[in-house]
């Protein structure tokens, strides 16, 4: 992954984000309930005039991730795909290593639409869907002819600008497969397209500076206008989120189970301490140099470890995988919007394609579920009410990443016969 071991050391200022956010979501809530007292009994216009500029600092905050999303998963794609997108490189393994991550994917991201739909998390919210001039709320099932319209572009320039990420990543393969192929030529578009996405990871970290204004912002305009009622919803959201990573873990164990038997015990204990740095630190990437050497230390081959790790980071997160689904389809929900199974597969699918190749980007989950809330059109104001408890969410998420990367790791190793 791009710039991984820059970003592979927790930081101070990483953990003092999330106080701030935790911070932000308090304050916002004690401030929402006291505008909410006071203007019980008030016109929806005035009310409106009263939350407006709470909604804006959300608002603002949201049209920045959408500015970042096409720039970010080209750059960074186009460089994946150019250092691995090579068959004849990657081999043998990297065809066992993709075979496990797409499957590992499929069922992360299915089990999360199972569970969202069995839970049903945002029904009891019935927020109104916002309206916008040009805005449509339809909800017809995808054709076949619209799902290839969404994933083929007929200009790139076009794709970006209006945000069609699916295209973006068709153009990124192609781009990225046609780098690796033209050899040392190449080398000087994967060094600007690195620099490139350098940059734009950058600016990534500077806008999520402005997440706890955002938050709080959000938080504010949520409780004032649908009361403290509302956070019931967000507990019970939290709560099956988490049976649900649990669910995955246990899927997880008893799949790795069948390839490495009783050696499952020995790989947990080597894992417990990165799994802990990534949930303290809501950041797997922060887990990575210490999960690297464990992994060794277990008995894997330090080859498969330093080719499989870095992969992993990429193509194989387990947690934010099914938190996608859960997310985008909890949106859903939450403003009534139905969507039919036929809808909710195209929508995996999606998620499938557009969730590769921008790992390792702070708050990645929120990127990628704001990319796809449009392509269905869900209102994409509904992140802000993701964004307070997002860092409660990331705990659980960067942990889950840890340990699908270390039995996908283990597995690879074990078919190689090169586990000791």
């Amino acid at each position: 992954m791009v710039i991984l071991h820059e970003m592979a050391t927790p930081t101070n200022k990483s953990n003092r984000l999330t106080l701030y956010i935790i911070i932000a979501m308090v304050a916002g809530i004690a401030l929402g309930f006291f505008i909410n007292v006071q203007i019980t009994g008030k016109s929806a216009e005035a009310q409106a005039r009263i939350l407006e500029p709470f909604s804006l600092l959300a608002d603002i905050f949201l049209r920045l991730i959408k500015m970042i999303v096409a720039p970010l998963v080209f750059t960074t794609l186009v460089v994946g795909v150019a250092k691995q997108g090579n068959i004849k490189e990657v081999g043998r393994i990297g065809g066992k290593t993709m075979l496990w991550f797409i499957a590992g994917s499929f069922v992360s991201l299915v089990l999360g639409m199972v569970l969202v739909n069995f839970f049903q998390p945002g029904a009891g919210m019935n927020l109104p869907v916002p309206v916008s001039p040009g805005a449509t709320t339809t909800t017809a099932p995808l054709t076949l002819k619209e799902f290839i319209g969404h994933i083929f572009p007929t200009s790139i320039f076009d794709a970006m600008a209006k945000n069609e990420i699916l295209q973006v990543v068709i153009f990124s393969l192609f781009f990225g497969v046609a780098t690796a192929a033209v050899g040392e030529k190449g080398n000087i578009v994967i060094s600007a397209f690195d620099a490139v996405a350098q940059v734009i990871l950058k600016m990534t970290g500077y806008i999520m500076n402005f997440a706890p204004v955002a938050v709080f912002g959000a938080m504010t305009a949520v409780i004032a206008k649908q009361g403290l009622g509302i956070l019931g919803t967000y507990s019970k959201f939290i709560g099956e989120f988490y049976i649900g990573l649990f669910l995955l873990l246990g899927i997880l164990l008893f799949v790795t189970w069948f390839f490495i038997k009783r050696k499952l015990f020995s790989l947990l204990r080597h894992i417990k301490e990165p799994a802990l740095i990534a949930f303290s630190t809501n950041s797997s990437e922060a887990a990575f140099p210490k999960l690297l050497l464990e992994l060794v230390r277990f008995g894997c081959d330090e080859k498969v470890v330093s080719f499989v790790l870095p992969l992993g980071y990429s193509f194989n997160l387990a947690g934010s995988m099914m938190y996608m689904t859960f997310a985008s389809l909890f949106l859903a929900q939450t403003y009534n919007i139905h969507l039919d199974t036929g809808t909710q597969v195209s929508m995996l699918l999606v998620l499938m394609l557009t969730s590769k190749g921008i790992a390792g980007v702070p708050r990645a989950s929120l990127v990628v579920v704001a990319a796809t809330l449009a392509t269905f059109k869900i209102p994409e104001a509904g992140l802000a009410l993701l964004l307070g408890i997002d860092p409660i969410l990331d705990m659980g998420r960067a942990s889950m990443n840890v340990v699908g990367n270390s039995v996908a790791t283990a597995v690879v190793c074990k078919w190689e016969g090169t586990l000791v």
